[in-house]
């Protein structure tokens, strides 16, 4: 919020014991960003030093479209060392503020991307050896047959963090190289993610490197457990107590399409092959990322929809976790997750442009896709 409208003159303030000047000459600085920001507004009211770390504010009527004018006025703030920030007060005027300290990241090593990818892999190598083993009822481990389940996991989380990390390249935002995170219980890997290493620009940039990730992780994802699903067998139900994978829409829907019925039937169920796990697994995470909620996927592409509307969803989604948990406990740290993490969305510095129309149905098809992924009862266990 700006404070009171106000101009203040900038220069130095003389001592007592100096006679005050009749003219004090105007900071350089403030001089420069003043001008940058007149040539894309008709400045109303101007305020130095406003409110750490705001060094200035501008507010008034811009003269050119928001994206040119935030391009323009970043373009001279640069070499001054300054952050353009483009947003509107409560009576909805346009705002242009200089933050000083501008990012500038340096690089960064590449070896302990290359580390976690190597032992991510041996991970899932040994996630898919012991799945492998249980399909084949033995006791005796081989680490090697683990290679098509961690094959495909590599290539549906590569390719959903390579979505993020060109689209964020393609819009000239400094990002690193994927680091996957490599787990010797469950999946084999607690996921993987990519860093962004400066401020997103405007809405269109956090909206296209938010939604790039899953969707083309479930390019490769679908795919992989199509393949998966029609070369596992359909056999009947165990006698013993056995962990039983949950449905998705989508899931349920290929289990029809490939088997004609749905499964499991009461008698019969689908015992997934490594590939069709891979695929099961793809999604799952594919919906987790989509939760509309935080520094998730499905956060920055609700937030560029919604603007500050997007904090509504906080409780209700919690609500909405929270009861999940009574029926499946795996959900109770990813609750805890969202209810320390869920409230931090990722604001772009131009929070003022808007999302075209194509953007927009884009994000409402990835909201239609998180509905469609989304395992409400992942894991389970049956007793017969």
């Amino acid at each position: 919020m700006l404070n009171e409208p106000s101009i203040l003159a900038a220069g130095q303030a003389a001592s007592p014991d100096q006679a005050i000047p009749e003219a004090v000459a105007p900071d350089p600085v403030r001089a420069q960003l003043q001008a940058a920001v007149a040539g894309v507004m008709n400045i109303q009211r101007v305020e130095y030093d406003p409110a750490p770390p705001i060094s200035a504010s501008f507010t008034g009527r811009l003269l050119v479209d928001s994206e040119s004018a935030f391009e323009q006025v970043d373009e001279q703030f640069a070499p001054l060392d300054y952050h353009v920030l483009l947003t509107t007060n409560d009576e909805d005027q346009p705002v242009i503020m200089a933050l000083k300290g501008r990012v500038r990241p340096k690089p960064r090593p590449r070896w302990p991307n290359a580390v976690l990818l190597v032992l991510t892999l041996l991970s899932l190598l040994f996630a898919g050896a012991v799945h492998e083993a249980g399909m084949r009822e033995e006791t005796e481990l081989v680490l090697w047959r683990g290679w098509p389940y961690a094959l495909s996991m590599i290539l549906i989380l590569g390719t959903h963090e390579l979505g993020h990390y060109f689209a964020a390249r393609y819009h000239r935002v400094n990002v690193t190289l994927p680091y996957f995170i490599p787990a010797p219980i469950g999946f084999g890997t607690l996921g993987a993610f990519i860093q962004l290493r400066e401020p997103m620009r405007n809405r269109k940039i956090l909206f296209d490197v938010g939604v790039a990730g899953p969707l083309a992780g479930l390019v490769v994802a679908l795919p992989i457990l199509i393949i998966g699903l029609a070369t596992s067998n359909v056999e009947p139900l165990p006698t013993e107590d056995y962990m039983l994978e949950g449905d998705s829409i989508l899931y349920a829907a290929a289990k029809l399409l490939i088997f004609g019925e749905w499964l499991p039937n009461g008698q019969e169920d689908v015992f997934i092959n490594q590939l069709a796990k891979a695929g099961w697994t793809g999604l799952f995470i594919t919906g987790l990322n989509l939760i509309p909620l935080g520094q998730l996927d499905g956060g920055h592409v609700v937030f560029t929809l919604l603007g500050k509307q997007a904090y509504r969803f906080y409780y209700p989604i919690l609500g909405v976790f929270l009861l999940l948990s009574l029926f499946n406990s795996a959900w109770i740290l990813w609750t805890l997750l969202l209810m320390f993490l869920g409230r931090a969305y990722a604001v772009p510095l131009d929070t003022i442009t808007q999302l075209g129309p194509r953007r927009r149905w884009l994000g409402y098809a990835a909201m239609i896709v998180f509905v469609l992924v989304f395992v409400p009862n992942p894991l389970h266990l049956v007793q017969p």
